[in-house]
């Protein structure tokens, strides 16, 4: 195995850091399969995380990666964005076995209290691989139930940026959007990158699979796989300074580009698996 993976705590926390040869880490809280930070080199960190988060059991974590399962935000019953970011996953360790060679797994299964949310028997892995320049992240779910059950899930990255007023994503040139800042209005493509001015929060429903966030200079390629939907979000300064675990000013530090499946529910027959993969690559 090239990763070693280094145990430690985090706010009280249970974390491990994946560290690749290269000098890559990825740190990943057992608190909701979170991936907390990813640093392709030693002080280049490329994943934001909001000063203010909470880090309190059954709380939700505000930056990294949260694992957005079984119910994108609150399209359906449950609370928002499902319970998944909000419950102890397990570390099942290193794998070679996996759809991306090495990587780190988390494994999250049905319990009397997810039943009593959710009424299915399910298995949730998250797949978490680490190189010398990218990180993968792939959410992969089975049903262990004895009849179909329908979800919506999503990787909710929120990646750091230099100067916002400075950052482009391409990708999405040609792509209808739903407009969920303007109470899901349908909006037509724009044909220009998306840009961060004020409140954005869009729905691109069968998007592109490759994207580019250009921040400056530099340029972080994202794709996506098994995931139909792109969900990109920045809450913008007035939203930023009303929520609590956010915080006046911490809008200009970063985007949320969202891999995920949230128009239409995969639907999973008995023993039926599925996985959706969230590339970051520089």
């Amino acid at each position: 195995m090239s990763l070693s993976v280094e145990p430690f705590e985090q706010r009280g926390l249970s974390c491990v850091r994946l560290r690749h040869p290269g000098g890559a880490t990825a740190d990943v809280s057992l608190h909701g399969a979170h991936v907390l930070s990813w640093k392709p080199a030693p002080a280049r960190e490329r994943l934001y995380l909001s000063p203010n988060a909470s880090h309190a059991p059954g709380s939700a974590i505000r930056g990294g990666i949260p694992v957005i399962f079984p119910q994108f935000a609150a399209r359906g019953p449950l609370t928002k964005h499902g319970f998944a970011r909000l419950l102890e996953w397990r570390f099942a360790g290193l794998r070679d076995a996996t759809p991306f060679g090495e990587s780190a797994v988390f494994e999250l299964d049905d319990d009397e209290h997810t039943r009593s949310l959710w009424p299915h028997r399910f298995g949730a892995r998250l797949h978490v691989a680490l190189s010398a320049d990218a990180l993968q992240v792939g959410l992969e779910v089975i049903n262990r139930d004895e009849s179909p059950f329908a979800f919506t899930a999503a990787l909710h990255t929120y990646l750091r940026v230099a100067k916002l007023a400075a950052v482009e994503l391409c990708g999405l040139e040609s792509t209808p959007y739903e407009d969920s800042a303007r109470r899901s209005a349908p909006m037509p493509a724009s044909g220009a990158p998306v840009r961060f001015e004020g409140e954005l929060d869009r729905v691109y429903a069968n998007a592109p699979r490759a994207l580019g966030l250009r921040d400056g200079d530099a340029t972080l390629h994202l794709d996506a796989e098994g995931f139909r939907d792109t969900v990109v979000w920045n809450p913008g300064a007035t939203l930023a300074a009303s929520m609590g675990d956010l915080g006046a000013g911490e809008h200009l530090r970063f985007v949320c580009v969202e891999a995920g499946t949230v128009v239409d529910p995969v639907t999973l027959a008995p023993g039926e698996r599925w996985l959706g993969v969230q590339r970051l690559r520089e």
